[in-house]
């Protein structure tokens, strides 16, 4: 009688514990369906029924005969963990390519930004004034001065002689003349111009910008402006000669020597290695706004770059 009833206790919490083992399972699967949903969310967010299949190895019966199976709950327990460990990759999956995605578009919003930026620097500027023929600097005069003043073009980093020249150099500044017209732009302007004729460019850089600063609407600020550029270009600094051409350009349209900046533009950007998309817009700008100011020199120039960098 004993025996039986001890028999009796076992069955019952033999039963017992397993409905509250396959209780456990099943709050597992509930929870392993709602976030398999979840990451099906994320994976597929139009919906329309697509599904993730469970990537679960088929079992391979190992049954020896003679010896009893597994439980089916115990076999259902390691199903369940199965799927937990893949949903925990699937998961990690998920947020790798979201992590990517989001490089990827910061890359893409970095670049759209520097290119924008590039692409403003040649816009389009008022339409010029009708003026005579450009044939390049000359300390000669020239046609009537403009009538609107502009802004002074902002000046680019110079290289000024840190000390007073001596030697063979003080000697060839000394024989480069001062004019004295009573005009201390022109003066200033002219100066410049025999200095940098002479190949002495910091110090024809220096008179360029005395004139670009303290006389912006004088009619030589865009010559100088012109010929900053031009000593930078022939010392070979041509990113400090494209800086102070488009600065000519860009603030002083109408000015006399903006086409030659611009003519001389390509010819830096051209040094710089630039690609030739940029060099043929402003060959471009240069036709379309003062194609009829060009002299024949000049425009045998811009045949010639146009063709060197098949420009359409």
């Amino acid at each position: 009688m004993r025996i039986m009833m001890a028999a009796a206790v076992a069955a019952v919490a033999l039963g017992t514990g397993g409905v509250a083992q396959a209780q456990t399972v099943e709050v597992r699967v509930d929870k392993l369906e709602r976030e398999m949903r979840a990451v099906q969310r994320k994976v597929f967010p139009g919906g329309a029924g697509q599904t993730v299949e469970p990537q679960i190895t088929p079992e391979v019966n190992t049954v020896v005969p003679g010896v009893p199976a597994s439980s089916p709950l115990a076999d259902l327990t390691q199903r369940v963990s199965s799927l937990e460990g893949q949903l925990a990759t699937l998961t990690g999956q998920v947020e790798q390519s979201q992590y990517r995605l989001r490089q990827l578009e910061d890359a893409f919003n970095a670049y759209k930004a520097a290119t924008d930026a590039r692409m403003k620097g040649f816009e389009a500027p008022r339409a010029p004034a009708p003026g005579a023929a450009v044939t390049g600097d000359t300390a000669e005069v020239d046609p009537a001065p403009e009538t609107a003043s502009r802004p002074a073009p902002a000046r680019p980093a110079a290289d000024k002689p840190a000390a007073k020249p001596t030697g063979a150099r003080a000697q060839q500044l000394a024989a480069v003349a001062k004019p004295s017209s009573g005009d201390p732009a022109e003066d200033a302007y002219t100066y410049g111009y025999r200095l940098w004729q002479a190949k002495l460019y910091p110090e024809a850089r220096a008179q360029f910008e005395t004139v670009v600063n303290k006389y912006p609407q004088h009619r030589r600020a865009s010559y100088s402006q012109n010929l900053l550029g031009r000593s930078y270009l022939d010392a070979g600094a041509p990113s400090l000669a494209a800086v102070a051409f488009y600065e000519n350009y860009k603030k002083n349209p109408n000015g006399e020597r903006a086409p030659d900046s611009l003519y001389y533009l390509a010819d830096a950007l051209t040094k710089l290695k630039k690609p030739s998309s940029e060099v043929c817009k402003v060959y471009n700008e240069l036709s379309q706004l003062y194609g009829d100011r060009l002299s024949a020199e000049m425009k045998a120039g811009v045949a010639e770059g146009r063709a060197t960098n098949k420009c359409k």
